[in-house]
């Protein structure tokens, strides 16, 4: 990584006006001290905006980002550097305030279209981040931002992240509330070589990079939950980015000792990603994802 020598510092010019640097990340905020655990910390964001970089800093030639920051970090450190970067399908940059108003900007780094922004000495406090994309003007595209306190975490990092712009591996399907049959029910091979834990520090097991299965699912009027499960022989879990871009995963909750099991009220509609994982790294197992207003396998 040479992202120390292509991040540039400096000052938060005045005519910054139109970049809200005091609202909280529109993907949401953690509080991190110096060893954190799972490293990096991984948070699916969208990247680009319709804001030039330059607006922060004439010198901050990092494509465009959103008026309001993609996440908020507050941190106690320790003395050791940060590592902040991100990782997409689309030549993606980073624009960090720091809690003493500075900016870091960066494009690519080590020769890649992820970029990557170190903070040699971080101080304690809030920094808010920014996804931006490189040369593409108010358009959208998936990404994941890493927080890091090891380089070498945010590379391997970089290298593999489930992805859901990807397609699923065993299809799709569009289902509205009161669907039938009820349970709708898939087989699906689960495990991959990805630690779920990449997405969050309360995601288990191994998964593949593109999703399993997507449901596009349209709400009803009625109270019935949206229950995902999985029935296996093997220990599976299950993680699923939700229509409103959150990570959840869940273990043992099923009915069956070793079953994952997760249940949205109220489900908004929208584009649910689904990965099925065994919680041991290994061969994939046979299992059966199940999809339901009524039961859990």
């Amino acid at each position: 990584m040479v992202a120390a020598a292509a991040a540039t510092f400096m000052a938060a010019p005045a005519y910054a006006q139109n970049i809200n640097t005091g609202a909280t990340g529109s993907f949401g905020q953690v509080q991190l001290r110096a060893g954190f655990t799972p490293d990096p910390h991984s948070v699916t964001v969208s990247a680009g905006g319709e804001i030039d970089s330059t607006r922060a800093s004439a010198d901050c030639t990092a494509g465009y980002i959103t008026s309001r920051p993609q996440f908020s970090l507050r941190y106690t450190p320790d003395g050791r550097p940060l590592y902040i970067g991100a990782t997409s399908d689309v030549d993606s940059t980073i624009v960090v305030r720091t809690p003493n108003g500075q900016w870091i900007c960066n494009d690519d780094s080590d020769g890649s279209l992820n970029p990557l922004a170190t903070v040699t000495e971080p101080r304690r406090g809030r920094y808010q981040i920014w996804v931006g994309r490189f040369g593409t003007q108010s358009e959208l595209s998936p990404a994941v931002l890493h927080i890091s306190e090891i380089a070498a975490a945010t590379e391997e990092a970089s290298g593999g992240t489930p992805d859901f712009s990807l397609d699923p591996a065993y299809g799709a399907i569009e289902l509205t509330a009161g669907f039938t049959p009820d349970p709708h029910a898939q087989e699906i091979a689960a495990g991959g070589n990805l630690q779920a834990s990449v997405v969050g520090e309360n995601c288990a097991g191994w998964i593949g990079q593109a999703p399993d299965y997507r449901v596009t699912w349209t709400a009803g009027s009625g109270q019935l939950p949206l229950v995902f499960s999985v029935n296996s022989e093997a220990d599976t879990t299950l993680v699923i980015n939700d229509a409103q871009g959150n990570w959840v995963c869940d273990d043992d909750s099923g009915n069956g000792p070793l079953n994952p099991s997760i249940s949205f009220q109220n489900a908004p509609s929208g584009q649910y990603d689904v990965w099925v994982g065994t919680y041991a790294e290994g061969e994939l197992q046979p299992s059966v994802l199940q999809v339901s207003e009524v039961s859990s396998q």
